[in-house]
Order: structure tokens, then C-alpha cells, then sequence
């Protein structure tokens, strides 16, 4: 009888394994949210990005480069391009956007225009003071990278890189904390052009 008491009790004292804790956790999740306003629990649901970049940080390891490589590839599959095949919109537009945090919360309207929060993370241009930098200075962007001219067939691999980059980071980084604007419908199509706009418009202050 002593033996399966022992075993009984080191059952009970050995740690959770990752699989318990993953479900308790989502558990707790599903249990402490709720939907209200546009804000819905679908938010918890975890596409396969997340989900492999979530299980990379819980383990404390990098991917491996291919599994890196195949979640990118994944992911550009996900980009739409241009309807119109024009890429740049108004910059002035543009500042407004990347100046707004405002948008998918429980009390935003379905029908408000999101922000970009560009700010939280980037500096952009001078004449903004007050800006993060989690991300890297994107003052002058398009001036550093050769773009004089956004429409020339020498800029095409910039715009178009960066085109990708805003509408899903992931195609490139695999597990990038930048928010995915397009692939996850934060900013339309219109409100993107802008932001290549502020970003490579040579008129546009982030290139003076």
C-alpha cells in the first residue's frame, strides 16, 4: 500500500505540463471575456502564426529557419495588393492616420475609421516630438531608400516591400509584433495608401 501512495503523491507533485497550463490559461481566457460593442471573443482565437510564434516564446527558442521560412510564406500568400495597382495615397491623410490610436475597441463604432498608432512605436517625421521606439525611425524612409520617385521601376521593390510590410509584417518577420493592418482589417485599403504615402512621398515631411 506504501508504494502506490508514493506514487500518488509525486503524481501530485510534479509541475503542470505546457499542455495544462496552454488550456487553463485559454480556459481563464474564454471565461473572463465577453463580447460587447465590435469587440468580440473571436479575438482569442489564434491563427497559426500566433499560434507558432506563442509556443516559440513559452519554450524560450527562436524558430528554426524553416519554420520561420514557411510562416512567412504562409503569410505573403495572405497579402492583397492594390486594387488599382496605385500605391500612394495623401500624405496629410497619412499623418492624420499614423497620429490616431483610436479604433476596435468595445466602444468604436463599426463604421469608424481606425488609426495606426504609428507613433506608439516609430518616430516618422521631425515635427512630431513625442513618439516610441519600439520600432525603428522611419524618418525619412523613402529618401534614404533612392525613392525620388514612387512610380519610377526603380522604387517598385521598395513600394511593394513596403506595401507588404504594413498589410501583414509576418510575411517577412515571422513572428514581428507589428500589428498586421491590412491582413487583419485595422486599416482599409484607402487609409494604407495614404501611409505609403507619408512614408514615400518625396513631398511628404518624413523625406524633407
Amino acid at each position: 500500500m506504501a508504494l502506490p501512495l508514493a506514487a500518488l503523491l509525486a503524481a501530485c507533485s510534479m509541475p503542470p505540463s505546457q499542455a495544462d497550463i496552454e488550456k487553463a490559461t485559454a480556459d481563464i481566457m474564454k471565461s473572463s471575456f465577453q463580447d460587447r460593442g465590435i469587440a468580440k471573443v473571436d479575438r482569442l482565437q489564434q491563427d497559426e502564426a500566433n499560434a507558432t510564434c506563442l509556443d516559440a516564446d513559452v519554450s524560450g527558442k527562436p524558430l528554426d529557419d524553416k519554420l520561420a521560412k514557411a510562416v512567412e510564406a504562409n503569410q505573403m500568400k495572405t497579402v492583397k495588393w492594390p486594387s488599382d495597382g496605385k500605391f500612394l495615397g495623401d500624405w496629410k491623410e497619412g499623418e492624420k492616420i499614423a497620429q490616431s490610436g483610436r479604433g476596435m475597441t468595445w466602444s468604436d463604432k463599426a463604421d469608424a475609421a481606425n488609426g495606426g498608432n504609428c507613433y506608439n512605436c516609430h518616430q516618422i517625421s521631425q515635427q512630431e516630438i513625442s513618439f516610441g521606439t519600439l520600432g525603428p525611425s522611419l524618418y525619412q524612409y523613402g529618401k534614404l531608400r533612392g525613392v525620388s520617385d514612387p512610380s519610377a521601376a526603380g522604387s517598385k521593390a521598395i513600394v511593394e516591400y513596403t506595401w507588404g510590410k504594413i498589410y501583414n509584417s509576418r510575411a517577412y518577420n515571422a513572428c514581428s509584433q507589428m500589428p498586421r493592418f491590412g491582413h487583419n482589417g485595422i486599416l482599409n485599403e484607402q487609409q494604407m495608401k495614404h501611409v505609403m504615402a507619408l512614408l514615400l512621398d518625396p513631398e511628404s515631411p518624413v523625406n524633407k
